[in-house]
């Protein structure tokens, strides 16, 4: 039982059930996190879809920004999705007033890039260091990544943008696999977990 992770989903806003039942099919114990004191307990984190904006706020009013940051720069494997995604990046181009970030990969993105909420789409996407063939990606509001520093791997691009990227024990994707049954990208996150912990 030693060799199962312990791995949060960030719980403040967005698709937390559906990460939660991506981790246990992915034999992580998966549990969700909204204080510093839970955040401590995990060994990877998830930070879900929702509103970017309102997640980094609401980061900032539980008192979650600076641990978050501090344990993503000691090294604790993240994985985020869509606002996710958002949240990882060291720049976003027209941030909202008063939004901030996580960081943990050097990319910028851009907000909403493949359009509105009536504008989502799901694709089949290659995933590098996923077999099986491609993974069923739900696009929406979803961000794309406009550019990498040289630290940071493209490991998914979509219509000519880029929307998976990995650094280190960072993991981002702008599509929500959690919401097809295919948990191959989480089964991916619980091995880098595992690899660390």
């Amino acid at each position: 039982m030693s060799d199962t992770p312990v791995i949060g989903v960030l719980a403040l806003q967005g698709d937390v059930r559906e990460h939660l039942i991506a981790l246990a099919s992915a034999d992580a114990l998966a549990r969700p996190v909204r204080r510093p004191e839970e955040l401590a307990e995990v060994d990877g984190l998830v930070i879900p879809g929702g509103e970017s904006t309102t997640m980094s706020k609401l980061a900032v009013l539980f008192g979650m920004m600076e641990p978050l940051r501090e344990r993503v720069r000691a090294g604790m494997p993240v994985y985020g999705t869509c606002a996710g995604m958002i949240l990882l990046a060291e720049k976003i181009l027209d941030p909202r007033s008063g939004q901030e970030t996580v960081g943990g990969i050097d990319m910028i993105v851009r907000r909403n890039a493949f359009g509105r909420q009536n504008e989502s789409f799901e694709a089949a996407v290659e995933v590098a260091g996923i077999d099986g063939g491609a993974v069923e990606g739900v696009f929406i509001r979803a961000p794309w990544v406009e550019s990498v520093g040289a630290e940071a791997e493209v490991i998914a691009e979509h219509g000519g943008h880029i929307v998976a990227v990995r650094q280190r024990n960072v993991l981002a994707t702008s599509f929500h696999p959690e919401l097809t049954g295919d948990h191959r990208v989480h089964a991916l996150f619980v091995d880098m977990v595992r690899a660390v912990k």
